[in-house]
C-alpha cells in the first residue's frame, strides 16, 4: 500500500472541495488496484457527486435542512452555534470511500467528482489521506 496526506484549506464557511484532480495525479500511472480516500476527523466526510451542475450547492442545503445548525438541538454542543450537527455529519457522509483504479486512471462515472464535505466552520484546514493498494 502507499499513501500520502494531502491538506485542504477549507475556510469558515460550510462546502465541499473537489479532491478529484489530486486524486488522479496520485493514481496516474500506478496500474489497476483501489484508491481509499480518508478524511480522519469527526466533523467532514467524503461524497462522490456530480459538480459543477449545482449538485454541490444542493448537497450542503440538504445538510443544512437534515442537521439544522441550531444550539439546544444536540447534546454535543462545544464549538460554534450547532456544532452539534457536524459531529453528526459523518453519519450521512461516510468519512471514507474506495473507489477502482483501472490502468492508473479512476473509474469514476462521466459526471462524478470526489468531495471533501465540510460543514465545520470551527476548522480551517483538513487532512485528507489517500491510499492505493494493488492485487498481489
Amino acid at each position: 500500500m502507499e499513501t500520502i496526506v494531502i491538506e485542504v484549506h477549507t475556510g469558515r464557511e460550510a462546502g465541499t472541495f473537489d479532491l478529484t484532480p489530486e486524486i488522479a495525479a496520485f493514481v496516474a500511472g500506478r496500474g489497476d488496484g483501489l484508491v481509499n480516500v480518508f478524511v480522519p476527523h469527526a466533523t467532514a466526510g467524503i461524497a462522490i457527486i456530480e459538480r459543477g451542475a449545482g449538485s454541490e450547492f444542493d448537497l450542503i442545503e440538504v445538510i443544512d435542512h437534515l442537521l439544522p445548525r441550531v444550539d439546544g438541538v444536540y447534546r454535543h454542543r462545544h464549538g460554534s452555534e450547532g456544532h452539534g450537527a457536524d459531529h453528526v455529519l459523518p453519519a450521512f457522509v461516510p468519512p471514507s470511500t474506495s473507489i477502482p483504479v483501472l490502468g492508473g486512471v479512476m473509474a469514476l462515472g462521466t459526471w462524478q467528482s470526489v468531495l471533501l464535505v465540510d460543514t465545520n466552520v470551527d476548522n480551517l484546514v483538513r487532512q485528507v489521506r489517500l491510499s492505493f493498494l494493488t492485487s498481489v
